[in-house]
């Protein structure tokens, strides 16, 4: 009997209303019932940041747990407009600027996440993430979703 092979084609997600992506690349891309997410941050639509404050003095305040649930929420939103959630989540990878950051970022995780039905994960320290020369981003989170 012959084997039979399944053929997906693969999709571009780009939502409207959500900040754009800073390159030629979608926000997500489905593959059959794989969505691989592209990095996140805590970006908005109008290019502000959750968890960054620019104060008058010209100095800038990052807030650890504000940038992440704004990454998780940026996810999130992408994910509902592929038909799924959160919990569609099977894997990310998380990028932060300092591991000293672990635990505030942790702890937001796990208001989303637990152990049971969360995706698998793994974070690593990177020296730097696109951020337009302004050195502001302390996260960045891809993953991919079964839907």
């Amino acid at each position: 009997m012959a084997e039979q092979t399944q053929t997906y084609t693969s999709e571009s997600i780009l939502l409207k209303g959500t900040a754009q992506p800073l390159a030629g690349y979608p926000h997500a891309k489905r593959v059959g019932p794989f969505v691989y997410l592209s990095g996140f941050s805590s970006r908005r639509f109008d290019n502000t940041y959750a968890g960054v404050v620019e104060n008058p003095d010209g100095t800038v305040t990052l807030d650890i747990k504000e940038q992440t649930r704004g990454v998780i929420e940026n996810m999130k939103t992408v994910l509902i407009e592929a038909g799924g959630s959160l919990s569609n989540l099977v894997d990310v990878t998380v990028f932060l600027t300092d591991m000293d950051e672990f635990d505030g970022y942790n702890s937001v995780y796990n208001e989303y996440f637990n152990s049971i039905t969360g995706p698998a994960r793994t974070t690593v320290q990177v020296s730097r993430l696109p951020d337009r020369g302004i050195k502001k981003l302390l996260i960045e989170i891809k993953g991919v979703a079964y839907i």
